[in-house]
């Protein structure tokens, strides 16, 4: 009897370690299997911009190649991903929609087919602050369209965080609510830059 309660004991007494045991850098591989991973993913998301004013809205991704920023308010204006180009419409401007293509975006290497961080030159920061694994990567071909750095924690892994690095020097910052993946999502969120769907 005595040993099945030791035995017991221990069982019970092994999940109360510090959690800093838990926490752990991740490496790139693993991150790199997390994006392949998803197939869709929606979230709520809070926007930090350059000027430090605050947007927030909600988020879809289908991956390889769309994603669809929606943003909250009357007049809240779509970003969209899809056709190997991104379109932000505003429409609080009477300007037509802004184009530019994804390759030349860092959301490109979120997006791509297959996400392969250890590729050469790719990754320029790879580090941990106790919690959370930090990666900052590029278009190693053209580190002049700017960088991502996305935010990870583990045990699953997940994407809590991003900052834009533009090549103007400015960054935009997307903090991640709770992410639903491998939900259906219509294609018409992918293809239309405005509010109707």
């Amino acid at each position: 009897m005595k040993r099945i309660v030791l035995a017991l004991a221990l069982t019970f007494a092994a999940p109360a370690a510090p959690a800093a045991w838990a926490a752990e850098q991740l490496s790139l591989n693993e991150i790199s299997r997390y994006l392949n991973g998803i197939s869709t993913a929606a979230s709520p998301f809070t926007q930090i911009n350059d000027d430090g004013s605050l947007s927030t809205g909600k988020l879809y991704m289908h991956r390889p190649g769309r994603m669809r920023f929606e943003y909250d308010g009357k007049g809240g204006g779509t970003v969209v991903a899809g056709g190997g180009a991104v379109v932000i419409h505003d429409p609080k401007s009477n300007q037509p929609p802004e184009t530019y293509p994804l390759k030349r975006t860092p959301l490109s290497i979120i997006l791509d087919r297959n996400v392969n961080l250890g590729r050469a030159n790719m990754v320029v920061g790879h580090s941990f602050d106790g919690t959370s694994t930090i990666v900052r990567a590029q278009d190693p071909e053209h580190p002049d369209y700017g960088s991502i750095e996305m935010m990870f924690t583990g045990a699953p892994v997940e994407l809590r965080k991003w900052v834009i690095h533009d090549s103007a020097g400015g960054q935009t910052t997307v903090i991640l609510g709770a992410m639903e993946t491998g939900q259906k999502l219509s294609s018409s969120l992918f293809t239309n830059s405005g509010r109707s769907r």
